[in-house]
């Protein structure tokens, strides 16, 4: 995952073991890499994966269908919203007083 070129202005700073460290250590190198290229990649690419796992969601043919018609679906009445929405707001009923 790349980034546009900005300052680098802030710091993440974490406590591991000896024997973590050289782990990462070692994987920098393999890739050619610092160890914070190394992590910051390792960490975008993941924090990636996460967050597009909340904005996209694949269905087959059929869940397509049901998502569908859920969304088609009139809403269940609400008694309560709209006697909320009938009703003057609180800066209504104090541009009254």
């Amino acid at each position: 995952m790349h980034l546009e070129q900005e300052p680098k202005s802030e710091r993440i700073d974490i406590r591991t073991t000896p024997r973590v460290k050289r782990a990462l250590q070692d994987a920098a190198t393999v890739t050619s890499k610092t160890v914070s290229e190394f992590l910051l990649d390792s960490a975008l690419t993941r924090a990636a994966e996460v967050l597009a796992d909340r904005r996209l969601f694949l269905l087959d043919d059929g869940q397509w269908d049901e998502f569908m018609t859920a969304l088609d679906a009139p809403p269940p009445p609400m008694p309560r919203l709209e006697k909320l929405l009938r009703e003057p707001s609180v800066l209504e009923k104090a541009g009254k007083a």
